[in-house]
């Protein structure tokens, strides 16, 4: 499907029978809506209805310049649009990497609309920004964040060598052609700078509000970017029914390594029969 959000059209993959309960799913960096394939299979065999976008800055006619531009109110506004655009009053919400932090951005202000949240590897902003501060493993593990909010060198430097970098973060655990998916995606002009503002945009003050819909996290033990402090903290700001759920000895590619977890979690939480 191509939707329309205000300027911006955005290509969005559209999935399962128009009578389920819709669910939207956001994906992560440097990734597209090819991320949730094998989750989207099975949670439309389910009779759930799921809209898959390619997010700002991913979308070819949705890829404005300028940093501004990225910040977290235009990405859950995005997200608010396009549920507008489908005449989605509410919908369930699942995010991975930066798609969970739009996530977790959108539940926190926009309750009304969203029924459950189901939140992959990136934990509550609070939380987070706790470990961030906090825990010198997750320091360690943001590091490469100093490299990819410098403009131009980090661009430079995560496509030298046919996007060796790029095609690292992937080895040994995605296909290869599904990997190619994305380099090709971050080959195309302007994208890979589009997608590394979203890191240069974070500044300005973190949402430290609690969640107040049924939320599910993910967490991942191999994740290499995300460490156990920001997992297990993230409870104290979820007010509504909350489940964290483990996955032991899984990467941070966690749609697509754990689909079938992914998918469990999801429709758990839509049934209302997560952890309270």
């Amino acid at each position: 499907m191509e939707i329309e959000v205000g300027e911006f059209t955005f290509d969005v993959v559209a999935s399962g029978p128009e009578s389920g309960e819709p669910v939207l799913l956001l994906h992560g960096f440097p990734q597209t809506s090819h991320s949730w394939r094998r989750v989207t299979a099975q949670l439309t065999a389910a009779g759930l209805r799921t809209y898959a976008p390619d997010q700002r800055g991913y979308s070819p006619r949705a890829r404005p310049l300028g940093v501004d531009a990225y910040r977290m109110p235009h990405l859950v506004g995005d997200v608010v649009g396009i549920a507008d655009a489908l005449g989605l009053d509410s919908f369930h919400l699942v995010g991975h990497d930066w798609g969970a932090a739009v996530a977790w951005a959108a539940a926190i202000t926009h309750p009304g609309r969203v029924r459950a949240l189901t939140a992959v590897s990136v934990p509550h902003p609070a939380a987070f920004g706790w470990a961030l501060a906090n825990d010198a493993d997750q320091a360690e593990r943001s590091q490469y964040i100093k490299l990819f909010r410098t403009e131009g060198t980090a661009e430079e430097a995560l496509l030298a060598d046919d996007a060796a970098w790029l095609r690292q973060v992937f080895a040994g655990v995605l296909p290869v052609e599904d990997a190619e998916v994305y380099l090709r995606a971050m080959a195309e002009p302007g994208a890979l700078t589009a997608a590394l503002n979203w890191y240069r945009a974070v500044g300005g003050g973190r949402l430290e509000e609690p969640v107040r819909v049924p939320t599910t996290y993910i967490w991942s033990t191999a994740d290499v970017a995300l460490g156990e402090a920001g997992a297990r903290r993230c409870a104290e700001f979820v007010d509504a029914p909350y489940e964290l759920r483990v996955l032991e000895g899984v990467s941070h590619w966690v749609p697509e390594e754990a689909p079938d977890a992914v998918v469990s979690a999801v429709l758990s939480r839509i049934a209302g029969t997560g952890t309270d």
